[in-house]
């Protein structure tokens, strides 16, 4: 390889000599027939180096193929597997994250007394806590509250395997969990506040397990709301662990079981059951299209405390109908026999304790309904009602427990990037109890949202 390079220099160093010569000194200097002898001897030169490094090439491939693995066959149409991101997950796992930051600040008027600072219902609309008095003789009180619990991130890992098997593990919080010590969970030092579990699931082609939003409710039909929810007390609402299987258009759960219970002549006091053994049954049928979506959902319930039992059974229908590019209807409707603590929060119970301990579950319903109008591509708003309406037998309940709930609100939404949203909206809820005692709510609820 030395004596080559040489030869290369010695050849490059003849022509740029040559190159260099003016013309009437070469024709003086070198005749043509010294010429074109040179040039043969150059020529073959060429060729001997060409040959040359055409042996080490392959010497060198050789030396690599033998040093290299063997290298895995190659099956037409098969995708190769990404190097997965940890190291416990298996190939091909795609991971994805996301979330949002979201400010809450509302300014607050109720008509008969106020709502415990730090509790549920100064945060975000909670119908059972509208305070209530005797024909409005209560005390009005207003304040400001500013937070942003209800920021959220997620974490997902999807997995396709080589047999076209779908696996997908989903794990889902936010800051709504309260303080840990004595300086957190309030507004005096540093607003800190733990960490909540909302979903954690896995799911394997149609089945799933974990927790996750019950398949009694449907979760595509809520309204674009600034609070939380919104229309609350006419919403079925609940988190739970379940077991889930679906199949088209059809999809059946096992649902945590949880019994509530109104005590007797209990006024309001309720207990909570731990001695169910029967998980809730649901069952759900949907439809999509272009239109939007129609659901129907149904559960069944065994209530039990202190061994005694009762039976509930409990029917949802929901969707959203598309009025449009720029408009689309929300609505849903619930009711049945012990569905208290899926609808409105639990603003009713379950199930009622009579003067012998036997159990009767209690008749509940309620529904919303809400417009959304898009003004132009970044500017929307919402018009919502939502009402709940509880059959309590009063000879067991007393007098002083929720006998209907309901709201209006009007919202305006701004968006002047697609994640960014800049909210506004109005609410006006009344709560009134059996014995005829009311209170009123009024709310100035902004926020700022900014997904990711």
């Amino acid at each position: 390889m030395v004596a080559m390079k040489r030869r290369v220099a010695a050849t490059a160093s003849l022509w740029l000599v040559l190159s260099a010569l003016p013309c009437t000194a070469l024709a003086q200097a070198v005749d043509a027939a010294t010429l074109e002898a040179r040039m043969a001897e150059l020529e073959t030169e060429m060729h001997q180096m060409r040959a040359l490094l055409q042996q080490y090439q392959q010497r060198d491939a050789q030396a690599a193929a033998v040093a290299a693995p063997a290298a895995a066959p190659v099956v037409a149409g098969t995708p190769a597997a990404a190097a997965p991101i940890l190291p416990g997950a298996m190939p091909g796992t795609r991971f994805s994250f996301g979330g949002f930051i979201k400010l809450d600040a509302m300014t607050t008027r109720t008509s008969d007394g106020a709502i415990a600072d730090g509790s549920a219902g100064r945060l975000f609309y909670f119908p059972g806590a509208t305070p209530v008095a005797a024909d409005g003789n209560g005390r009005s009180a207003s304040y400001t509250d500013v937070h942003a619990q209800f920021s959220r991130f997620w974490l997902g890992a999807d997995t396709v395997t080589d047999n076209g098997d779908t696996l997908k593990a989903y794990i889902e919080a936010d800051m709504y969990g309260g303080g840990s010590n004595a300086f957190a969970g309030n507004e005096v030092i540093t607003n800190t506040y733990a960490l909540t579990l909302r979903q954690a699931y896995v799911s394997w082609n149609h089945w799933l397990a974990g927790q996750t939003w019950s398949n009694f409710q449907d979760v595509a039909a809520l309204p674009d709301t600034v609070d939380f929810t919104g229309p609350s007390e006419g919403t079925v609402f609940s988190r739970q662990a379940q077991v889930r299987y679906t199949r088209g258009p059809w999809s059946f759960s096992l649902e945590n079981p949880q019994t509530t219970l109104a005590t007797y002549q209990g006024n309001g006091t309720r207990l909570n059951s731990g001695d169910d053994t029967v998980p809730d049954v649901t069952a759900r049928w949907l439809q999509r299209g272009d239109w939007g979506h129609f659901t129907v959902a149904g559960m069944l319930r065994n209530l039990r405390y202190d061994g005694r039992t009762d039976t509930g059974v409990a029917a949802s229908v929901s969707g959203r109908f598309n009025l449009g590019s720029n408009d689309d209807l929300r609505y849903m409707v619930s009711g049945g026999q012990g569905i208290g603590r899926y609808l409105g929060f639990a603003l009713g119970a379950d199930s009622v304790l009579d003067a012998e301990g036997a159990l009767h579950a209690q008749d509940g319903y309620g529904g919303f309904v809400a417009w959304r109008h898009a003004f132009s591509p970044k500017l929307r708003g919402n018009l919502v009602y939502s009402g709940a309406w509880l059959d309590n037998d009063a000879q067991w309940t007393g007098a002083l427990v929720t006998e209907r709930a309901q709201s209006w609100r009007v919202n305006l939404i701004y968006s002047p990037f697609p994640k960014l949203d800049l909210g506004a909206e109005l609410s006006h809820a009344q709560r009134r109890l059996e014995n005829g005692e009311a209170g009123d709510l009024n709310r100035l609820h902004t926020h700022v949202k900014y997904n990711f």
